[in-house]
C-alpha cells in the first residue's frame, strides 16, 4: 500500500494560479537506465511552447513504446533541472496508485497541444 501523507498546508488562489500546468502529447519516449530509479525519458510537444524534455519514474504501468501520442498534464513553469546526462524542462504529473506507482494524468478527450488546465 502507498505511505500516507498528511495534506500538504493550505494555499491560496494566488499560490495556485502561479502554476503553469498544460497539455501536451507524447512524441519520443525512450528506457533512461543511467537514472537512479527506473525511469522513461518523454518529449512532449507543448504547442506554443515548442518540445519539452522530461524524465518520468513510470515503468511499472508504461512502456515508451505505448507512451507516444498520449496526451499529458505537466507544469511548464519550473525551472529546468539536470537528471543525469536529460535536463529536465517540465515536471509530468501523475498519481500514485495502491503500491505507490505512478498513474500519468491526462486529459479524457483530445485537447490542442499548450491548452492551459483551468
Amino acid at each position: 500500500m502507498a505511505e500516507e501523507k498528511a495534506p500538504a498546508p493550505q494555499a491560496t488562489i494566488e499560490d495556485f494560479l502561479k502554476l503553469d500546468i498544460r497539455v501536451g502529447t507524447v512524441t519520443r519516449a525512450e528506457p533512461f537506465p543511467e537514472a537512479r530509479k527506473p525511469a522513461i525519458k518523454l518529449w512532449v510537444d507543448m504547442g506554443e511552447l515548442g518540445e519539452k524534455k522530461s524524465s518520468a519514474q513510470i515503468t511499472e504501468h508504461y512502456t515508451p513504446e505505448e507512451l507516444v501520442g498520449r496526451q499529458v498534464l505537466a507544469v511548464v513553469n519550473f525551472p529546468p533541472r539536470q537528471i543525469g546526462p536529460i535536463r529536465s524542462e517540465i515536471l509530468v504529473l501523475g498519481a500514485s496508485d495502491a503500491g505507490g506507482a505512478i498513474i500519468l494524468l491526462g486529459p479524457d478527450q483530445k485537447v490542442p497541444n499548450g491548452s492551459r488546465m483551468h
